[in-house]
């Protein structure tokens, strides 16, 4: 089940993202994070309509989405949002993924967004994977701009539009 996500979620999300920052190349974090760090962001979301969408199975969290302004204050940009998403290792390669993208998509075309943006290491060929075969493009590329424990990779930026006229 996909609903949004509460505070009560907020130790499972920040257990999940943690996750990500362990296996490297898929965040830019390098340093785990705790929950009460992680509590104005998922506050701040909330406060601003800014959803954050979990998906439960058994009573537990396994996979998160967070639909974030882009470049917050430049209002040439308020139609504009980056996605970001993190599935608990327990549950990857189950489709979980794919219906979280999914349902965002449809979140923001009823929100009015119009372009969807991805930001992601280029050594993340899950989430590559994934984004393509949502519709997204790969719409920019930042090389050799992150470095984890003496080791170069690239950025990606994919884009979908949604809502075009």
């Amino acid at each position: 089940m996909i609903r949004d996500a509460q505070t009560g979620d907020l130790e499972a999300i920040t257990t999940i993202y943690n996750q990500a920052i362990d296996a490297r190349f898929q965040t830019c974090f390098t340093e785990p994070l705790k929950s009460e760090e992680r509590l104005g962001w998922l506050q701040q979301h909330m406060a601003d309509g800014y959803p954050v969408l979990v998906y439960e199975l058994d009573n537990r969290v396994a996979g998160w989405l967070s639909i974030s302004p882009y470049r917050q204050g430049r209002n040439a940009l308020k139609y504009a949002v980056e996605i970001s998403y993190f599935l608990h290792h327990d549950y990857q390669r189950k489709g979980i993924g794919t219906m979280l993208l999914s349902h965002a998509i449809s979140r923001c075309r009823d929100l009015g967004y119009k372009t969807l943006l991805a930001i992601l290491l280029d050594r993340n060929t899950a989430s590559i994977r994934l984004l393509e075969k949502a519709g997204f493009e790969r719409w920019g590329f930042l090389p050799g701009i992150a470095e984890f424990d003496g080791v170069a990779c690239g950025q990606y930026y994919y884009g979908l539009l949604v809502n075009q006229v």
